[in-house]
C-alpha cells in the first residue's frame, strides 16, 4: 500500500553544490593521511554543524583558526571550496524540486548552510525565497539530525509526521527524521530519487 504524501522537505545542501569529499578535499590536501587527520580534528562534522548556527562563515573560520592556527591555509581554503561550489548546481536535482513546486506538490526546504552561504545560494535559485520556502536550521537554534528539528517543523506547519516525506544526502539526517515519525529516502542521485519518490506515488 502507498503511503500518501501530503508535505515533502527536501535538504538543499546537496542539490545545490556539488559536495564531493574525494575530489574538493583531496585538492587542499593531497596527502591521505593529512586529508583525514584534518578533517576529524579541525573542520569536523560537528564543527562544520557549529558553525551553521546562524554564523557568517568568516565569524566561524576566525573562531576555527584561533584553535588551529597552523592549520589557517587549509581552513581558509576549505570556505573557499564552499563558495566555489555554490555555482555547481546538480542540475536534474535542481530541476526535480522545481518539479515538484510547479506540480502542485507543498515542498519546504530545510538547510544547515552558513548565513552568508545561503544568502548567496538564495540571490542564484529564486524558489529558495519563496513564501513557505526555507527553514534555516541555525535560524531555530536546532541542527539536523537533532529529533526536535522535525518534531518543531510539523508542528509549525501543522504536519502529519507519516505523511511528510523528507529528502537528504545525508544517511544520518534521513534516520533523524524517521526516528521523528516522517518518511524519508537518501538523496544520493537524481535518478535514483525519482525511483523513490516513485514508490510513493509521486512523479516528476
Amino acid at each position: 500500500m502507498t503511503i500518501e504524501i501530503n508535505h515533502i522537505v527536501f535538504d538543499i545542501g546537496k542539490v545545490l553544490i556539488h559536495y564531493d569529499p574525494n575530489i574538493p578535499f583531496s585538492r587542499i590536501i593531497p596527502d591521505e593521511d593529512e586529508r583525514r587527520w584534518f578533517f576529524q580534528n579541525v573542520c569536523t562534522h560537528d564543527w562544520n554543524l557549529e558553525q551553521d548556527r546562524g554564523r557568517a562563515w568568516p565569524e566561524a573560520e576566525a573562531l576555527l583558526i584561533e584553535q588551529y592556527p597552523d592549520q589557517e591555509e587549509r581552513i581558509r581554503a576549505f570556505r573557499k571550496h564552499w563558495h566555489e561550489m555554490v555555482p555547481h548546481a546538480y542540475d536534474e536535482s535542481v530541476a526535480i524540486m522545481e518539479g515538484l513546486i510547479e506540480a502542485g506538490h507543498d515542498v519546504t526546504m530545510l538547510t544547515n548552510f552558513a548565513a552568508d552561504t545561503f544568502m548567496r545560494a538564495r540571490e542564484m535559485y529564486p524558489f529558495l525565497n519563496r513564501t513557505r520556502g526555507v527553514t534555516v536550521s541555525g535560524e531555530v537554534f536546532l541542527i539536523k539530525p537533532d529529533v526536535e528539528i522535525y518534531h518543531k517543523h510539523t508542528q509549525d506547519f501543522g504536519l502529519d509526521p507519516t505523511h511528510t516525506l523528507f529528502i537528504d544526502d545525508t544517511a544520518v539526517n534521513v534516520e533523524g527524521a524517521r526516528a521523528a515519525g516522517w518518511q524519508a529516502v537518501q538523496f544520493t542521485d537524481a535518478a535514483t530519487l525519482r525511483h523513490d519518490l516513485g514508490a510513493y506515488g509521486i512523479t516528476v
